[in-house]
């Protein structure tokens, strides 16, 4: 077939947009060509991959306005500090499946985090997309200009999922709940202002402007979400960036290697780490192992002490570290679990927010790791959880049994003619 042009969207979020680069560069080695709509100031994390950035609308940092949106709430039942904000803790706490709980997240989501995440994207991003021709645009699930484009240039679309899908589940018990509603209640707040947009570009709303014609999915089957129409299994494969393999990681070490991470998103946003690192490194000091902790250098004063069996380095290529590791300990992002569970590597998983504590659920079920809340998570807890993960052989076993579900998943190259099917498809129903 000729080449495609395929746009991605990310919002200016490491965590979202670097798993969308490995399918960008399969598109890339097919002949395709594939730019990357995001907002100025974050191109140069699309140019250092290799890619093409094409910047849109204006700067903003996402935390901070997401910080200053949240605070503006009379009450915290939005949960910010804990797991995924309503109406999307209803994906994982099926009891606040209700009509209101529903209605009135989506509401204050729309308000307070997908209207304003957004805005600054939009006008410019339409503009390009109608410009340019896209065939195809893949967007991560919370830059939902990027439907929003697609519908208002024609192009075929799909979400490329960066972790669980709460959002497609958390809309599908909506759907159900508004099916039996009398048909004067059935208030959508999400539809209302996606359905705004898609008339204003001279279309209209459609469920695929939530979540798109088809979605890809990097998580294992057994991770991932349940009965999620029009799924498209992907390999994760790890990338994070920029990154020099130090010598002293070319080899395994003698004792057991225990990794502690807690990801990139924090300190990017001069945020703190939810996991308490004196305490992990305490819990583990004196133990027969190599501690490789990755402590961001903001972060590292506020240590007091540093066990002697413990190396700090500010950054390390996370899929080098993997593969001579025995352990790791982290916060539950979904980059650091996969990369760890490709080696693979039983996980001590301590999250706090957003989807961390859906996954750790997941893969504590799926027998290859363990979760403990990070709140909950003492020094005698910690250490007991790190002894089992070393020496019960069950856990070794199962993360054995992740990992050849993950190489049996179709790798982005083998995504590519697929892609290509879908896209084709759109086509010939649109002409």
């Amino acid at each position: 077939m000729s080449p495609l042009r395929v746009l991605l969207v990310a919002n200016p979020e490491k965590a979202h947009v670097l798993p969308m680069f490995p399918l960008a560069w399969a598109l890339r080695t097919a002949g395709h060509d594939v730019r990357v709509a995001c907002t100025p100031w974050f191109a140069d994390v699309v140019t250092q991959a290799g890619l093409t950035a094409v910047p849109v609308g204006r700067d903003y940092d996402l935390w901070k306005l997401l910080d200053r949106s949240m605070h503006t709430l009379p009450d915290w039942s939005y949960r910010p500090e804990y797991g995924l904000p309503a109406p999307y803790d209803a994906a994982h706490e099926p009891d606040r499946a209700t009509w209101e709980h529903l209605t009135e997240g989506y509401e204050r989501i729309v308000s307070l985090w997908h209207k304003p995440a957004s805005f600054p994207m939009i006008a410019d991003l339409v503009r390009f997309a109608r410009q340019w021709g896209p065939d195809l645009i893949l967007w991560e699930p919370l830059a939902m200009a990027g439907p929003i484009a697609a519908e208002a240039c024609g192009a075929a679309h799909g979400r490329l999922l960066w972790s669980v899908d709460a959002f497609g589940a958390t809309r599908r018990r909506f759907l159900r709940l508004k099916e039996q509603r009398p048909e004067g209640e059935r208030v959508d707040p999400l539809a209302d202002w996606l359905g705004g947009y898609a008339r204003m570009y001279g279309g209209e709303f459609s469920e695929s402007m939530v979540t798109g014609q088809f979605t890809v999915d990097q998580l294992p089957a057994s991770l991932a979400t349940d009965g999620l129409p029009g799924r498209l299994p992907l390999r994760f494969v790890p990338y994070g960036g920029p990154a020099v393999l130090p010598k002293w990681l070319w080899t395994r070490p003698e004792r057991p290697r225990v990794a502690l991470t807690m990801g990139l998103s924090s300190t990017d946003h001069d945020a703190g780490y939810a996991i308490d690192v004196q305490g992990v490194l305490d819990a583990l000091d004196g133990l027969d192992v190599e501690i490789v902790a990755t402590v961001a250098d903001a972060e590292r004063h506020k240590l007091a002490r540093v066990p002697a069996n413990a190396r700090l380095v500010p950054y390390v290529p996370l899929h080098d570290l993997a593969r001579t590791c025995d352990l790791a300990i982290h916060h539950g992002g979904f980059g650091t679990f996969l990369t760890f569970a490709r080696h693979p590597v039983p996980q001590l998983l301590l999250p706090w927010d957003f989807d961390g504590p859906v996954l750790g659920r997941r893969a504590a079920e799926q027998g290859g790791s363990l979760a403990i809340r990070a709140d909950e998570a003492t020094a005698e807890s910690v250490r007991a959880a790190v002894l089992r993960l070393l020496t019960e052989p069950a856990f070794k076993e199962r993360a054995t049994a992740l990992r050849d579900e993950i190489d049996a998943t179709p790798s982005p190259n083998e995504l590519v003619p697929r892609l290509e099917e879908l896209t084709a498809a759109h086509r010939s129903t649109t002409r």
